[in-house]
């Protein structure tokens, strides 16, 4: 069967294409995600009515990893617009970073470089030098130096203790504040959170030497 002397599985092949190319135009990760799963299901079926194997099982494979990530991305979204502390928030974020381990002494980040992480301390201890301040188990660090002006770290941050932590990149956070309103509110408190403590233990530190 055809149309026009194009073959319903040239068809098959030609709008399979065309999701990828939309999936290059999308600016939001959840229309891409679902544009991907789309893509994933019109070429398997390519590969398998055409007898293109080898496109068939690669697709067959990106299509529960895509299912996965909408589902993740879904899931901090709904999370996120229900979560009640600052501490849910993150939780509901780590699924999306990168474990790390780190001896006592190794450096996280130096001052005045360019802050491009964030992370969350899982287990140890951390030291921000310039500050003479520790930083403990349960801690997202980092944040405010991504979208300060500068975008510098204000302080060296090193390994007290042996540390295991979770990193994400900057320009993912970024993409995550831009795209979801949501997500955008968490992290607005967490920062503005971040910055109270600070001022209190600023004002904790002149009057004491007061």
């Amino acid at each position: 069967m055809s149309w026009n002397g194009i073959s319903w599985i040239d068809a098959l092949g030609y709008a399979a294409s065309l999701t990828v190319f939309a999936t290059f135009c999308m600016g939001t990760m959840m229309p891409l995600r679902y544009t991907a799963l789309a893509s994933n299901v019109l070429f398997a079926a390519f590969g398998y009515f055409g007898g293109i194997y080898p496109v068939l099982i690669l697709h067959a494979a990106l299509l529960p990893v895509n299912a996965i990530r909408l589902v993740q991305m879904q899931r901090l979204v709904r999370n996120v617009r229900t979560a009640s502390s600052i501490d849910q928030f993150i939780g509901n974020l780590l699924p999306f970073m990168s474990v790390r381990r780190a001896k006592a002494g190794e450096l996280l980040a130096r001052k005045g470089q360019q802050a491009d992480q964030v992370f969350y301390l899982a287990e140890g201890e951390l030291q921000l030098e310039e500050l003479g301040k520790t930083i403990g188990r349960g801690s997202m660090i980092g944040e405010i130096g991504i979208f300060a002006p500068n975008q510098k770290r204000m302080a060296t941050i090193r390994c007290k203790t042996d540390c295991y932590y979770y990193e994400m990149s900057g320009s993912r956070v970024k993409e995550l504040h831009f795209h979801h309103p949501a997500f955008a509110y968490a992290l607005l408190q967490m920062v503005i959170a971040r910055l109270l403590e600070n001022l209190e233990d600023q004002n904790g530190s002149e009057g004491s030497g007061a």
